[in-house]
């Protein structure tokens, strides 16, 4: 950009305006927390500023000055250049009203599970005091084993990961939720470091993106930790592990909630004898199952 096009760019409408442009035209790919290029925009201009997320409005035809010019055209140059999700560069995400440190080391928090635990799995769980013990399996960046600290506060929560890097930033977002004495990273291979250990609840979102969407995913997830997406060729390969190995882990009125992507179809197949119960979500009823312990293979 020519240092007169910078000088024709004065206010957040005039910069907000030239990033929707820049971006439909590097044809970025949105699905991080938005989806199309005015919103994340939006959400890049306000903060790179320092401004309030939710308060465009009163921003809009405030004049720039030159290092804040600069900052916009510099984190605009790499969304489009670097193709880096928005998270990655901004390092945070947020999970409702929740934020959370994010850097490369973890996929971008996003799960239907998050808006489950804001109602504390009612009615599937009747009293959320009497959850003591839970697990979140593959938790990443640590965010669902926060959220589920905080929906049921008499509970210890396990948060596990195979991937050390993904440990290091749970235990940065556990320390800011001043959780350290209820949220537990555990290092662990599924569920090989926990033998003998029972939860009333364990919760996953694992990876469960199948052979052909993992070929065809565009750049910005494959800069997300490849670990954290492929599941084999179905997409259902550490499902299965998790079918297989829940029951033993669940106490008796234990239950089990499991966040499958677009997988439904498949999964029934291939369990056509599990009574799954699917929850409802604000994208629909097919993305996350509900299983009791008693319902689980021995």
């Amino acid at each position: 950009m020519t240092p007169s096009a910078v000088s024709d760019l004065l206010t957040v409408r005039d910069f907000i305006r030239y990033a929707v442009s820049r971006f439909n035209a590097a044809d970025l790919f949105f699905g991080h927390g938005s989806d199309n290029a005015w919103d994340e925009a939006v959400y890049l201009t306000l903060h790179t500023l320092c401004l309030p997320l939710d308060r465009l409005e009163p921003f809009l035809d405030a004049r720039l000055l030159p290092d804040e010019k600069q900052r916009l055209l510099d984190i605009y140059r790499r969304r489009c250049e670097e193709r880096q999700p928005a998270a990655y560069l901004t390092n945070e995400a947020w999970l409702g009203e929740y934020r959370f440190y994010v850097d490369d080391r973890v996929i971008v928090p996003r799960s239907f599970i998050a808006e489950l635990l804001e109602e504390q799995l009612t009615p599937w769980i009747d009293d959320p005091w009497s959850v003591e013990h839970a697990l979140d399996l593959c938790t990443g960046s640590g965010c669902l084993a926060i959220l589920t600290a905080l929906a049921f506060p008499n509970a210890e929560v396990d948060a596990v990961d195979l991937s050390q890097e993904a440990l290091a930033v749970a235990e940065r977002n556990i320390a800011d939720y001043q959780l350290q004495d209820r949220v537990h990273p555990v290092h662990s291979d599924a569920f090989a470091a926990l033998d003998g250990r029972r939860f009333d609840l364990i919760i996953s979102n694992p990876p469960y993106v199948n052979a052909e969407s993992v070929a065809a995913l565009p750049p910005e997830y494959l800069n997300e930790p490849e670990m954290a997406l492929g599941s084999g060729e179905d997409g259902l390969d550490f499902t299965r592990i998790i079918l297989a190995e829940a029951r033993k882990h669940l106490t008796e009125n234990g239950v089990l909630v499991v966040e499958i992507g677009h997988n439904r179809e498949a999964l029934e197949a291939a369990y056509p004898d599990l009574p799954f119960i699917w929850l409802d979500t604000r994208a629909g009823d097919e993305y996350v199952f509900l299983l009791n312990a008693s319902d689980l293979p021995d």
